[in-house]
C-alpha cells in the first residue's frame, strides 16, 4: 500500500485534551485518491505508485495527461503525485481512502508550499535585529556589512541578503494525527503546516 496521500489544507482550529489543555490543530481534506500508475523494479528500476487527486474538467488538462488517465480508467484529475510503496502495490484504478493508509495517533510528515511574502528585507526575511531605534542612529533595518573589501572583491554565496521570501516547498515532520472523520475525508493533525488555506499538501507516514 502507498505510504502517503494527496490533499489540501482547510484551515486551523483547536481541540481540548482530557485535562482541559487547548491543542492547536490543522484540518486537512485528504483523498480519496485514484491509482493512475504503478512503477515496478523490472520496468522503472524502483517501486512506487502515482496517485491522482482533485476533479477537473477534461478541457483544463493537457492531452497527454488526459490520455494517461483514460488508459488507467480514471476521470480527469487536477494533481498527480508519486509515493513510495509499503508491501504490495495497489492495482491501477483503485481508489484509496484515508483509513487505507492512516490511523489515529500515527506520526506523519506534511509537505506544502509556504505562504509567499514577496520581496522582503533582512529583518523580516532572516530575523536580523536591525540597528538602534534612537534618533542618533543612521540605520534601523539595513543589512549592514556583507564582507571584506578589495580581498576577495566579491560577496560569498549564501550571505543573508534581502530577496523574495516564502513560496517554497516546506515539510513538517512528526505531526500526530488526533482525529479522522472518514465520511468527510477529513484528517486533523496537531500543530501548524505550511501554506495558505485550500493549498495542495501531501501527507506521508514517517
Amino acid at each position: 500500500m502507498t505510504r502517503g496521500l494527496i490533499g489540501k489544507k482547510l484551515g486551523m482550529s483547536h481541540l481540548y485534551s482530557d485535562n482541559g489543555d487547548v491543542i492547536p490543530v490543522t484540518v486537512l481534506e485528504v483523498g480519496p485518491c485514484s491509482v493512475s500508475q504503478v512503477k515496478t523494479p523490472e520496468k522503472d528500476g524502483y517501486m512506487a505508485v502515482q496517485l491522482a487527486f482533485g476533479e477537473i474538467k477534461p478541457s483544463r488538462i493537457s492531452k497527454p495527461e488526459r490520455i494517461h488517465l483514460e488508459k488507467s480508467g480514471i476521470t480527469p484529475k487536477r494533481h498527480l503525485k508519486e509515493f513510495k510503496v509499503e508491501g504490495d502495490a495497489p492495482e491501477i484504478g483503485t481508489t484509496i481512502n484515508i483509513l487505507d493508509v492512516f490511523k489515529e495517533l500515527d506520526d506523519v510528515k506534511v509537505t506544502g508550499i509556504s505562504k509567499g511574502k514577496g520581496f522582503q528585507g533582512v529583518v523580516k526575511r532572516h530575523g536580523h535585529h536591525g540597528g538602534p531605534g534612537g534618533h542618533g542612529s543612521r540605520f534601523h533595518r539595513h543589512p549592514g556589512s556583507m564582507g571584506a573589501g578589495s580581498t576577495p572583491s566579491r560577496i560569498f554565496k549564501g550571505v543573508k541578503l534581502p530577496g523574495r521570501t516564502g513560496g517554497e516547498k516546506k515539510s513538517v515532520k512528526k505531526l500526530k494525527i488526533l482525529k479522522i472523520i472518514q465520511d468527510q475525508n477529513l484528517l486533523i493533525v496537531a500543530g501548524s503546516i505550511p501554506g495558505n488555506n485550500k493549498s495542495l499538501i501531501t501527507i506521508e507516514k514517517v
